[in-house]
């Protein structure tokens, strides 16, 4: 039988060189940005310092990583976000799975997520700031605003693709609530949960430092608005590469964890 699956050694050398594909169009892609970047830096079609050239951002680059105030500024929004993400993360996650499993409440209630999930959140901000002052509290509660309707209904939606031969074995078995969601939802619907939560936390890194850059005294929007009024732009660029290259970095890491955990998934039940 010639029939090549995925486990089989062969097919190893077909996707290790198409992984290298996808690595080189990336590298390429990249690339090619960065050159026109530089074309248009040197071209003197826009005003020089709008478009500075790539050196001198990464030599602001180098500066702003070895300064102990760039530093303070990260950490005061990783706390605001990772703190956004909890709390909008979790009630979307709570909110998702009551929806999903209740037929009343989802046609109730599940359109109000559909109408209010696009509405741009920075609206809400004044309202945030006299609810929970101008301090990190307002920062947080609009990530965790942002993050809510994203994580909600992508679980909203895998709950209603659960399998349903796992729930009556759940209930078969006489599982709590608690239990049902643990050991039964959960497991279940492991991918679309880390997807939406990796969709929430990118819009929750959105509404954090834009709330940061409104009415702030600290905080990497706080730093970029900063060098915005100073008109320093290679600081400013290189303090959004920044902000750019962790939100990849975390995105990497949790879409690898999904991977992971979806390939050891047919391992498990062997």
């Amino acid at each position: 039988m010639t029939t090549t699956t995925l486990g089989h050694p062969r097919a190893r050398p077909a996707r290790m060189d198409q992984a290298r594909a996808v690595l080189l169009t990336r590298v390429g892609i990249i690339l090619a940005l960065l050159a026109i970047w530089e074309v248009t830096a040197r071209s003197g079609l826009l005003y020089r310092d709008v478009v500075p050239s790539m050196l001198l951002i990464m030599r602001a680059l180098a500066h702003l990583l070895v300064e102990p105030t760039f530093y303070a500024n990260l950490g005061v929004t990783a706390g605001e976000v990772a703190l956004a993400i909890l709390i909008g993360g979790g009630a979307g996650v709570a909110v998702g799975i009551l929806l999903g499993s209740n037929r009343f409440l989802q046609r109730a209630y599940e359109p109000l997520l559909h109408y209010l999930g696009p509405t741009p959140k920075i609206i809400f901000f004044p309202l945030l700031i006299m609810w929970f002052g101008v301090g990190p509290g307002s920062k947080v509660a609009m990530g965790a605003l942002s993050s809510f309707f994203p994580v909600a209904i992508s679980v909203a939606a895998a709950m209603r693709e659960i399998d349903t031969v796992l729930i009556r074995v759940g209930l078969s078995f006489r599982l709590n609530v608690g239990q049902m969601i643990s050991k039964i939802y959960l497991p279940a619907m492991r991918a679309p949960v880390i997807n939406g939560l990796r969709i929430g936390l990118g819009v929750a890194i959105i509404g954090t430092l834009l709330a940061e850059t409104k009415l702030a005294n600290q905080g990497l929007g706080y730093a970029v608005i900063q060098t915005y009024a100073t008109f320093d732009m290679p600081r400013m660029y290189a303090l959004l590469i920044v902000v750019f290259l962790l939100a990849v970095g975390v995105n990497v890491v949790l879409g690898r964890y999904t991977e992971l955990r979806s390939a050891r998934r047919p391992s498990d039940a062997h």
